[in-house]
């Protein structure tokens, strides 16, 4: 009676275990320019930005216990083109670097994603408004679905004819246009609560 009993709590821990890693199968989860320029003592530091890389840590981890595929993506850009030790990637994890604003532009971010099969991306980066925006939007115009954790994201304040947006309005104003058309966009919260049911 007690094999019996070891036996089926066997098998529900197994099933839990695929259904789990089955909930995460189309999906990548992308992580943008979370690089070491972006904080305090780098050259160009954003409001948030240890907030943001610390949600995305948990959303690394989430990602990783559940045997989800990663990708990373920095821009060649020094000084302070590391990664942050918070998101470092594995050495198994891809890592695409880029020259550009869009991380699908002159990179095989695509190509990989397919050769994976993967259709839905999981977005978080800096900054909101440049990089993270512009990779999203190129995903959906290439036929992925894309949800993006809005916590999990930073950016700056932006001036323009001698005014000034501050980072908080730039933020939610990009994540308020990525939604109508582009993209889901969640807290991290939000996501983990949904991808655990």
């Amino acid at each position: 009676m007690n094999d019996l009993r070891v036996c089926i709590l066997f098998f529900c821990m197994t099933i839990n275990s695929l259904y789990a890693q089955h909930n995460l199968a189309p999906k990548a989860l992308i992580l943008i320019d979370f690089q070491e320029f972006y904080f305090e003592a780098g050259v160009s530091p954003l409001d948030g930005a240890d907030e943001a890389v610390g949600k995305a840590a948990v959303l690394l981890d989430f990602f990783r216990k559940n045997k989800g595929l990663v990708v990373h993506v920095k821009h060649d850009y020094e000084p302070g083109g590391d990664i942050h030790t918070s998101v470092s990637p594995l050495d198994e994890e891809k890592v695409i670097v880029k020259k550009e604003v869009n991380a699908f532009l002159n990179t095989d971010l695509e190509a990989y994603l397919h050769e994976q099969d993967k259709r839905e991306l999981v977005i978080a980066g800096m900054q909101t408004h440049m990089c993270l925006e512009a990779a999203v939007r190129a995903a959906r115009d290439l036929g992925f679905a894309c949800t993006v954790v809005s916590d999990a994201c930073a950016t700056r304040d932006l001036s323009f004819e001698g005014k000034t947006i501050k980072a908080e309005d730039v933020h939610l104003s990009t994540l308020a246009t990525l939604v109508r058309t582009y993209s889901r966009v969640m807290s991290l919260d939000e996501y983990l609560k949904l991808a655990e049911n």
